[in-house]
């Protein structure tokens, strides 16, 4: 049996005529990271807000292990940790300073606290910067120390809202390796909000898109990509060599091709199939050297976009890549 921490049935959440969460079902187990996709609007905040207990739901149910998220909200704060995309800090104490008075917020102090304070230091990479002012910290080890501060209560649940946003490649590099360290090792749930699609790629065991308040598409990214290209053709991009008029008669003349067309250096050819073992062979058989095969469709960048598309959401799905765009800029 799955062992679901994160259950939320028939969750709905409206302002008026507004329905920011509409009839939610989900489930996330232990030690997962699950990731939130969706612009601003989609119902992200609002999801996160209930399960922290912090807003009453409309209609429907949310638990934490095992624990109403509304009716015992003492619980839940006592079990989740929240990590926002801009972690608070008080500038003039230092790193420690800060988790020293964290702890002690939460009922922990003496020798106890200093130990754990000192193992989370370590653990997030900041042992040699651990009593410089946070003032002086970049916005990545700022994000570090907000995730051994969200630790100092040791929650089975953390809830991260744009934990990479900003973030130089290096940073963003040790925080990711951080997050799956988290899930993997100590078995901690990562619900984690995003729009940074490359990062939620590397290290999401599931992602969920939410799409005008509901939840489109869930599952593991492999799975949602298997499952665009079915409903549709598939898109292959190659490149050989030699590329020779003798190449695009191979390739129209291959079964399977519904439409070919020239892409810059290469070719995309538009099927109902899987081409690439087919394309493969073809290739070799007649002399040509594969530089590029590249299916189109298992990239969490189109899945995205697929589904937006699909829910006929395009305004949504401009405002998310304006978004995008801003956020790797």
């Amino acid at each position: 049996m799955e062992d679901i921490i994160l259950e939320t049935q028939g969750l709905t959440k409206r302002y008026g005529d507004l329905t920011a969460v509409d009839s939610l079902d989900l489930s996330v187990r232990r030690g997962e990271v699950f990731g939130l996709l969706g612009p601003n609007g989609a119902g992200k905040t609002t999801t996160t807000l209930m399960l922290l207990g912090l807003t009453e739901p409309t209609a429907g149910t949310a638990a934490i292990a095992g624990h109403d998220c509304t009716r015992e909200p003492i619980a839940i704060k006592r079990m989740v940790g929240y990590l926002p995309d801009n972690v608070g800090f008080y500038g003039d104490m230092t790193g420690r300073e800060n988790l020293r008075f964290t702890g002690r917020l939460n009922g922990l102090g003496g020798d106890a606290l200093e130990a754990r304070i000192g193992g989370l230091l370590r653990r997030v990479g900041l042992e040699d910067a651990a009593d410089r002012k946070a003032g002086t910290y970049s916005r990545g080890m700022r994000q570090r120390l907000g995730v051994a501060d969200v630790l100092i209560k040791d929650p089975k649940v953390i809830i991260m809202d744009e934990p990479t946003l900003g973030i130089d490649p290096e940073g963003m590099r040790a925080l990711l390796s951080l997050i799956r360290d988290l899930a993997a090792k100590d078995r901690r749930t990562i619900l984690l909000s995003s729009h940074q699609l490359h990062q939620v790629q590397q290290i999401c065991d599931r992602v969920g898109i939410f799409v005008q308040g509901k939840l489109i598409a869930c599952g593991p990214i492999a799975e949602l990509g298997r499952q665009t290209q079915s409903e549709g053709s598939c898109a292959l991009e190659l490149e050989a060599s030699p590329d020779d008029k003798n190449l695009e008669l191979l390739l129209r003349g291959l079964d399977g091709v519904q439409e070919i067309t020239r892409e810059g250096g290469g070719w995309t050819l538009l099927s109902s199939m899987d081409l690439r073992p087919r394309v493969s062979r073809l290739l070799v058989e007649h002399g040509y050297v594969p530089q590029r095969l590249y299916q189109r469709g298992g990239d969490l960048d189109e899945i995205y976009h697929k589904y937006f598309e699909k829910a006929g959401a395009q305004d949504d799905l401009s405002t998310a890549k304006k978004r995008g765009r801003r956020a790797g800029a």
